[in-house]
Order: structure tokens, then C-alpha cells, then sequence
């Protein structure tokens, strides 16, 4: 099984009261992994990554989907041995992609996988 195969089944696991559609990439360029619905958050949605060191890569569509949809986009980022998932807000597209992971500042507080759905629930 893939990398993010493997990250899509933990958000999966840890996200029960959040409904998903994971997207096929070749649908439309650009577009994020997932889309997150809840009735009181309404949607929104996740860009997966997984990496090998601290460095993230995203495609310039990816980037223009993020700068052009500032609000209710997420980007889920955690390294091979996935232990500690790391939130941020899609708005932080170009600084993500420039510094990756070593980008402390915007972080959405996360110390567990199981504080994933809370996390995005509350994130506004």
C-alpha cells in the first residue's frame, strides 16, 4: 500500500464522525485528497501529504487551488513512519512548499492522531 494510501486509512480511523470523499487526482488538477463534511462545520477540505525528510512538494496547481481557496482548506503533512500528524492551513501553501516541515509557526495544535477530528472540527 502506498504512503498516503496508508495516511488516507488513518485520517479514516481517527476522523469516524466526519464524512469523507477522497478525490482521484486525475479528476482535477490540483484539488485536494479529500473533502470533509459535518453538519455543524460544513465542508471543507485536506491535502495529503507524506514525506521522506522535512521537505514538502506540491504542484503548481496546488498551490494556486490554496492561494485561490484561503479558507476550509487543510494541509495534513506527516513523515514514512507516520507517528504524529501535522495540520496547517492551506493559506500556508507557498510558505509550506518554500520551508516544509521546519515551518513551526503555523502549525494547528495536533500531538496525536487522535486529536486529528477535533482539530479540524474546531479549526475556522
Amino acid at each position: 500500500m502506498k504512503a498516503e494510501s496508508k495516511l488516507w486509512q488513518k485520517v479514516k480511523k481517527h476522523t469516524p464522525n466526519i464524512t469523507w470523499t477522497r478525490v482521484e487526482s486525475w479528476s482535477s488538477f490540483g484539488f485536494p485528497d479529500l473533502v470533509g463534511y459535518t453538519e455543524k462545520r460544513g465542508f471543507f477540505t485536506v491535502e495529503l501529504k507524506v514525506t521522506k525528510s522535512n521537505k514538502l512538494t506540491f504542484s503548481p496547481h496546488q498551490i494556486a487551488f490554496h492561494v485561490k481557496h484561503p479558507t476550509n482548506t487543510y494541509i495534513l503533512a506527516t513523515t514514512l513512519d507516520q507517528r504524529t500528524p501535522i495540520l496547517y492551513p492551506g493559506v500556508m501553501v507557498k510558505e509550506l512548499a518554500a520551508c516544509g516541515l521546519a515551518l513551526e509557526a503555523c502549525r494547528l495544535p495536533l500531538a496525536a492522531w487522535s486529536e486529528l477530528e477535533a482539530s479540524l472540527l474546531l479549526a475556522a
